[in-house]
């Protein structure tokens, strides 16, 4: 196994290795080429460089999977705060956290190892369709001798000894390719965040302590269902939770009536705001498959893996940059973007700029009743031109204890959208910032 497993790492740098040679090669050469070329027709080149290498650079990760691939996505889905090429953010963008499913027999051996019984003796029944395949791991249905239906998550076979030098890999990769335009710190702080994230969705029984920390948040929350744990049944490599029969979202936009959407709307904003602002840790992985909506609007949570957790006082700063936007308090937004580390520097147009991103995101959260998805909510098209500006000083950077804070917003306001539903989001925003800000000042 020792042998297989150094065989594994020693080909997955070989392709990541020889990945990062061509096409660090590939620059070196178009920059040789550059200087026989006239403006428009080097931005040409340059153009179909960067699209040619991230043609690459996806169809090698498609075949790595595991921590490869999945940092492939993070990197994609923050593309703007990345100031990644078009070309570059929409190629990354193709990849997904589908992948091939693991035979039946490996993962029936898997699990036999990790509980020290077999099969049968552990599960009542044992579905060997797989429910989904992820770059990580698989799940499957099951159920317990006592008839209880559970989702037994099984972590890949080698995915944990290769995230340390897929990382190394594609970081060089990238900053090679110079895809990416920001400065070199801030994709360091990038890349140490997705490290950190990464390696605790690696360790199931830190996904089982999350899951115990939400349940002792959010246990009888009417608001929301949350699963349960079986230790009996679970390892680092192998978790067990009790099974949410809730729908997907698009099986829950076919049935449910206004009312329904409305409260699972409203829920999906409180939940994110009460998690940030008052139990500082959030459920930072928003892919729609993540959550299931039942019929009275009622939101259940899957998938603990990611969870960001936040400094009191970090947040409350965060807070207080928000509810300054709120209010149009350009000079307190800046200085508290300082104090969360988004702004270095003291450039008069660096900070308008800055001011303009955060003012125009402010904007729905202005309004009594703001419809997300509605007629009125252009803010998606218009932030565009705000979030290239600020691209254009290196002193505006996007902090670590950021990135996932975002994402999981952009995430959850998406399918927010699909919902249309109508809420104060300011006055939401409003409660629950507060209540960070008062606890971090001692109030």
């Amino acid at each position: 196994m020792a042998r297989d497993r150094k065989g594994s790492r020693l080909g997955r740098l070989a392709r990541l290795g020889g990945l990062t040679g061509r096409v660090g090669t590939s620059y070196v050469g178009q920059k040789v080429k550059e200087v026989f070329l006239d403006g428009e027709s080097r931005d040409k080149a340059r153009q179909r460089l960067h699209l040619d290498n991230a043609r690459e650079i996806v169809s090698t990760l498609g075949r790595l999977k595991g921590a490869a691939m999945k940092v492939g996505q993070q990197v994609a889905l923050l593309s703007d705060q990345l100031d990644l090429p078009p070309e570059v953010a929409n190629m990354l963008g193709r990849l997904h956290n589908k992948a091939e499913a693991v035979p039946f027999p490996t993962i029936r051996e898997d699990i036999e190892a990790e509980l020290e019984m077999p099969l049968s003796e552990a599960f009542s029944w044992f579905d060997p369709l797989p429910l989904g395949t992820a770059s990580l791991g698989q799940a499957h249905a099951a159920r317990l001798p006592d008839g209880t239906d559970v989702v037994v998550k099984v972590l890949h076979r080698g995915v944990d000894i290769s995230v340390d030098t897929d990382l190394l890999a594609l970081k060089t990769l990238l900053l090679g390719s110079v895809a990416f335009r920001r400065d070199r710190a801030e994709i360091d702080a990038l890349f140490d965040e997705i490290a950190e994230r990464l390696k605790e969705e690696l360790d199931y029984l830190q996904e089982a302590a999350n899951i115990a920390a939400f349940n002792r948040a959010f246990g009888d929350d009417p608001r929301i269902r949350l699963p349960q744990v079986y230790g009996s049944h679970s390892t680092e490599r192998v978790l067990t939770m009790s099974r949410l029969h809730g729908k997907p979202l698009d099986e829950f936009l076919e049935t449910a009536d206004e009312a329904a959407r409305q409260r699972a709307g409203v829920n999906l904003a409180e939940l994110y705001y009460e998690m940030v602002f008052v139990h500082r840790m959030l459920h930072a992985d928003p892919h729609p498959g993540n959550y299931l909506y039942e019929p009275d609007g009622r939101v259940g949570f899957i998938d603990f893996g990611c969870v960001k957790r936040f400094d009191e006082f970090w947040i409350a700063h965060y807070g207080k940059a928000a509810l300054a936007a709120l209010e149009g308090d350009k000079p307190t937004v800046l200085a508290e973007c300082r104090e969360i580390g988004g702004w270095h520097g003291d450039t008069p147009e660096a900070g308008e700029a800055l001011w303009s991103f955060c003012d125009m995101l402010a904007e729905p959260f202005r309004e009594d009743a703001y419809v997300l998805g509605g007629h009125k909510d252009s803010i998606l098209d218009r932030i565009q031109g705000p979030v290239r500006d600020i691209m254009r000083y290196p002193e505006v950077r996007m902090p670590r204890d950021l990135i996932f804070l975002h994402r999981s917003l952009a995430g959850l306001y998406s399918m927010a959208r699909r919902l249309q539903v109508r809420a104060d989001f300011g006055a939401i925003l409003t409660r629950n910032a507060t209540i960070a800000i008062q606890r971090a000042e001692g109030a």
